[in-house]
């Protein structure tokens, strides 16, 4: 199949569609909702997806943190599988990491209920003011207006950390299970600082003392059934501009990262969070937990802990929801540089990033939206 190319269609003015788009305040689910059997061309990639794999499918590792903080023994496997991981994958799953099973399912709820309530009164919550100054947000496609791709999907951003809402300042479906599930999962991002630091080989508040926990922001996404799901994607591959990310999935799947030259499916596993090193980690540390991030964890750890592309593909069967919390001073007011930790570099391992504030690199981000290519490379000395 080959798609038709819309920059030769006169009659085809993207960005007239996109506002069209934008307007309507309904997202992806309302093109859905009015009947669409065709995805509109705002949506086409510019070659079909391929949804199949003629290569064999590996195995994105697993890791128990079930008695990391009673036995040192088995602490010190878990740091050695944490490193491994975040050497190669740059992501992992993780099970056994305190938060229950039915705190999980009603945040995934929470997502789908907000979504799915009356338009009109989700409506009331659309914007494209991401600055942190309203403490919850809907729209759909943050970077509508500069990625070269509409994605299949719809989002609400929620600032949880480190000033938590009000509760009437979220709305009544998912109000008080993001403040609860934003406890727990903060809870869980230290811990995995901790193991990270220590597979750095840096002390294990390292990481913790330098802010990375400090900042959080979930974000619910939606993604609608596909009638089309070859002619577009659910989201784009990309890496994170976070510390680290913290997935959460329900059982459609659809994730995907990429690995030795291949793109591998996540399954889902009931009860498991997938973890990823964000770019600001990456240069100087890199760490994925089932989501989608290279940055400044990378930046940080001087690209000893890789992160890799991920992306969501588009699925006739649907909604799929998913829940990430990005670990992010970005709406944070700091002017707080970050750089290749110092301990990491030596004469034969020189900083490979410039110094950087959270800011300046979210905000280049945003400004060339999902296209592909790594934030990082813009920040290389």
């Amino acid at each position: 199949m080959v798609l038709s190319d819309t920059s030769v269609q006169p009659d085809y003015d993207r960005k007239e569609e996109l506002r069209a788009f934008d307007e309507t305040k309904t997202g992806v689910k309302g093109l859905v909702d009015s009947g669409v059997t065709e995805v509109p061309r705002i949506f086409h990639l510019h070659s079909p997806e391929n949804h199949g794999s003629e290569q064999p499918q590996l195995t994105l590792p697993t890791i128990d943190l079930e008695g990391i903080h009673e036995d040192p023994i088995r602490r010190k496997e878990v740091i050695g599988q944490v490193k491994d991981a975040l050497e190669s994958w740059g992501f992992f799953q993780t099970v056994n990491h305190g938060i229950n099973i039915n705190v999980l399912e009603e945040m995934l709820k929470g997502v789908r209920d907000f979504h799915e309530q009356d338009t009109d009164v989700k409506k009331q919550w659309y914007t494209r003011d991401l600055s942190g100054k309203t403490k919850f947000a809907y729209l759909s496609n943050f970077d509508l207006y500069v990625a070269p791709v509409t994605n299949w999907r719809d989002t609400f951003y929620s600032f949880m950390a480190p000033n938590s809402p009000q509760p009437h300042e979220l709305p009544p479906p998912c109000r008080e299970i993001l403040l609860e599930y934003s406890k727990q999962v903060m809870k869980l991002a230290a811990c995995l600082l901790e193991l990270m630091s220590e597979a750095l080989g840096l002390n294990p508040n390292h990481l913790l003392d330098m802010g990375c926990a400090d900042g959080l922001a979930i974000l619910g996404q939606y993604y609608p059934s596909c009638p089309q799901p070859e002619l577009t994607i659910g989201t784009r591959d990309h890496t994170d501009s976070t510390f680290i990310t913290i997935l959460l999935q329900d059982f459609i799947g659809g994730l995907k990262i990429f690995y030795q030259n291949q793109w591998t499916d996540v399954s889902p596993i009931s009860g498991a969070l997938i973890a990823n090193a964000g770019d600001y980690l990456q240069a100087s540390l890199s760490l994925s937990l089932n989501f989608n991030s290279v940055g400044i964890l990378q930046l940080i750890t001087n690209d000893k802990f890789v992160s890799s592309q991920h992306k969501v593909v588009a699925n006739k069967v649907g909604p799929r929801v998913s829940v990430a919390s990005f670990f992010t001073t970005g709406s944070i007011q700091t002017s707080k540089m970050y750089e290749p930790i110092n301990e990491l570099l030596s004469k034969d391992n020189p900083a490979k990033y410039r110094s950087v504030t959270i800011k300046e690199y979210t905000d280049y981000q945003i400004g060339k939206g999902l296209d592909g290519t790594s934030p990082l490379l813009h920040f290389k000395i």
